[in-house]
């Protein structure tokens, strides 16, 4: 007797209905009914069944889903994961050689001249990235330039920005896995991605099944990422009471141990991350990987001092393209003293980032306890 395959009603059941759906947008975009309309986004954001007789039943929507753990075997065998943040090659701090990526970056501008370095030597003909549309709004976009890949970096806004351009709705997750999805049309052939642990999650779930067109994707940069956040107006009126301070105002914004808001009168303050969780993506609490472990380079603020980015190079695709941006002049690695200082910075280093990791995880587990299965 075979076992039965596992659908959108599955999905549905076991992630939707638990409020777990990150809204990555998977399910949708590589439906392979995609053609035939059998699921679609409801009013609430969520994928909900368009016609679910023309549902193939094939169970990719759930494979492919990073709340599903069906597939982290084959992930980990692939990745030679080991725990507690999965395997690396070699840890550094660096920044951008260039003063136009350094002026908008948010922090050392790493991935945005490592972009630069793949495009401008032809290793890639396109990269998916989120480009900003307000302080807490992002969009995906594909950049085919270094002036492209300028326009979308950091997160820093000039003082006419106001809140209520973005309609009452704000968020700092941009679904590019639907962009993803379009990329076969527009001829591009090999790609590189920025994502955060989810959407990378799903890119390596499609690679491994063969689902196209996850083949287009050469390198992979992952975000450190704690959570997203994602709320209203009523939040967001909520939030500045309870803070006393007013979103307008902020300029720059930036996670490390803690939320870094930069207001345009220059003060920067700090808030700790349990007083912003109300306005957290609800699917955040319930995911584990901070570090973005199958990534080919992982990247972030976290461990390094303020205008660098920490990385962890993953695998040997990264590990070239790394070392070549070095070589070519597009980055710059930290440099220590002695050999003894940058043995103890990058332990450091590596030290917040499990840290880190082991938060994250530790909140998920209590947050599935609490789901009824």
């Amino acid at each position: 007797m075979t076992e039965e395959i596992k659908t959108f009603k599955d999905l549905t059941r076991e992630v939707i209905d638990q409020g777990l759906c990150g809204k990555c947008g998977g399910c949708i975009s590589f439906c392979s009914a995609g053609d035939l309309n059998a699921l679609e986004i409801g009013s609430n954001g969520l994928p909900e069944y368009a016609n679910e007789d023309n549902c193939l039943k094939c169970g990719i929507c759930y494979l492919i889903c990073p709340q599903i753990k069906t597939l982290d075997p084959d992930l980990q065998a692939k990745f030679g994961w080991k725990p507690p943040i999965g395997d690396y090659k070699y840890v550094s701090s660096a920044q951008t050689t260039d003063s136009r990526i350094m002026e908008v970056c948010t922090d050392g501008g790493v991935v945005t001249s490592l972009l630069a370095y793949l495009l401008e030597n032809d290793l890639v003909n396109a990269a998916v990235v989120s480009k900003k549309k307000g302080l807490f709004s992002r969009e995906p976009f594909i950049a085919t330039t270094r002036e492209d890949l300028i326009s979308a970096a950091g997160s820093q806004f000039s003082e006419s920005f106001h809140l209520e351009e973005l309609g009452g709705k704000y968020t700092t997750y941009a679904p590019v896995l639907s962009t993803v999805k379009a990329l076969e049309k527009k001829y591009l052939r090999d790609v590189a991605i920025v994502g955060t642990p989810c959407q990378l999650n799903t890119i390596r779930k499609m690679q491994v099944l063969g689902i196209l067109p996850a083949h287009l994707i050469k390198y992979a940069i992952g975000l450190f990422c704690i959570e997203n956040f994602s709320f209203d107006d009523l939040a967001r009126e909520r939030l500045e009471e309870r803070l006393s301070l007013n979103m307008a105002e902020i300029n720059r914004l930036n996670i490390k141990e803690d939320l870094i808001l930069t207001f345009n009168s220059g003060i920067t303050v700090n808030v700790p991350l349990e007083e912003v969780d109300e306005v957290a993506r609800p699917a955040c609490f319930a995911c584990m990987d901070f570090s973005n472990e199958y990534s080919d380079i992982s990247v972030g603020g976290l461990g390094s001092p303020d205008r660098y980015t920490s990385v962890l190079i993953r695998t040997e695709a990264g590990q070239t393209i790394f070392s070549e941006a070095v070589e070519e002049g597009y980055i710059k690695e930290r440099v220590f003293k002695d050999s003894e200082e940058a043995r103890l910075e990058k332990t450091k280093m590596l030290a917040k980032i499990v840290s880190f990791t082991r938060r994250k995880r530790l909140r998920a587990e209590n947050k599935l306890r609490e789901i009824p299965r």
